[in-house]
């Protein structure tokens, strides 16, 4: 049950950037949820979080019994993503609910193992795609959706950032760098554009002259949809900070930069040119972490099923798997037509005021 003021408990599994420096601040903008626990295998943040907090804190391995405390209802869930299966599965098991960061997992196994753990739950799974409570994100696809673009067509997507060669992501091969790490977000935002799922992929990836990571650093990916429509986006993690978009259809496009990610200065801003006019959008700054979590916050308090579900993880997870076969095989890869799904809807929109972010507690495991 939630607290005496009627706001549900989180846990925060894992202490590494996006927590400290994103959900955590950001939960304390909310008036329907509240941090009473932290989970870690860093004792220096145990102890300092815990105090910056007034958290409890447990080891990994007191995770069993944090679930069994009583003292939560619900875990956010921010380790490596190979690891979230091992924490999702059990809080389900446990009917404590589960907000859990994209990529949902890092095999379709594990996916589907969390979403058939959902289904035999009273407890409730969203993942953590923030830009669905976002008011510039919605605003587009409900705009392209009603169909003032016509018909979409045609989606073209930059997402990179340099990424340091002592980083963890850069030595960890596919499963941690670029498309794993920044491909859900264009795959994420076409998808809902076109209400639509690709049904053919393939890739390119280079490793750049001196590049010291283990992996592809800059990757095309190229998807094609039903009715012959067409995306195409680049990642990377050894070239200047960029994201940008541009979505044409028959009768106008939209332009969005920023577009994927979220902090101080991050107004998702769009320009939108129909009938050879071009208007700009503009949305304020808003506490992207402290909405998506207000929202799911909301969903349990009221009983009603989050939107971007299991289901919608793994189906950007099978796209970035088919992605990795198309890289190693050099073969585009088929994959098979599935329906259309809700789509984010409007009254997810959150509007909160940025949080501060407190001074970041360096950590002893290079996986947090």
């Amino acid at each position: 049950m939630p607290n005496a003021q009627g706001k549900v408990r989180y846990a925060v599994v894992g202490g590494g950037s996006i927590s400290q420096g994103a959900f955590m601040p950001g939960v304390g903008q909310t008036d329907n949820s509240v941090m009473t626990a932290l989970v870690t295998g860093d004792p220096k943040k145990a102890r300092l979080l815990a105090d910056r907090y007034g958290l409890l804190a447990y080891d990994y391995d007191q995770y069993p019994a944090l679930l069994a405390s009583g003292e939560i209802d619900a875990v956010y869930v921010a380790t490596p993503n190979f690891r979230h299966r091992e924490f999702v599965v059990p809080a389900l098991e446990a009917g404590i609910h589960v907000l859990l960061e994209k990529p949902m997992a890092s095999t379709e196994a594990d996916c589907l193992a969390i979403i058939e753990a959902a289904k035999h739950s009273d407890a409730k799974l969203m993942v953590a795609y923030r830009l669905h409570c976002e008011p510039g994100t919605l605003d587009m696809i409900e705009r392209v959706r009603a169909g003032n673009f016509g018909d979409p067509r045609l989606f073209t997507s930059t997402f990179t950032q340099t990424v340091k060669t002592n980083n963890h992501r850069t030595q960890n091969g596919f499963a941690s760098g670029p498309v794993m790490d920044m491909g859900p977000y264009p795959l994420n935002m076409v998808r809902q554009l076109f209400n639509a799922e690709p049904i053919e992929v393939s890739a390119i990836g280079v490793r750049s002259p001196g590049s010291q990571m283990n992996t592809w650093d800059t990757v095309t990916v190229s998807l094609r949809f039903a009715q012959e429509r067409l995306a195409q986006f680049t990642l990377s993690y050894s070239l200047p900070d960029s994201e940008r978009f541009q979505l044409l259809g028959t009768e106008g496009e939209i332009e969005a930069s920023p577009c994927f990610g979220y902090g101080e200065g991050v107004s998702i801003s769009y320009r939108a040119t129909l009938d050879g006019e071009t208007r700009v959008h503009v949305n304020p700054v808003v506490d992207q972490f402290a909405g998506e979590t207000a929202y799911f916050s909301d969903c349990i308090l009221n009983d009603q099923t989050p939107e971007p579900d299991g289901e919608e993880g793994w189906r950007d997870v099978r796209v970035i798997l088919a992605i990795a076969r198309a890289l190693e095989t050099g073969q585009s890869q088929r994959l098979e037509p599935l329906p259309p799904r809700r789509l984010a809807q409007r009254e997810q929109r959150r509007t909160f005021a940025l949080a501060s972010v407190p001074d970041y507690i360096d950590t002893e495991s290079p996986t947090e």
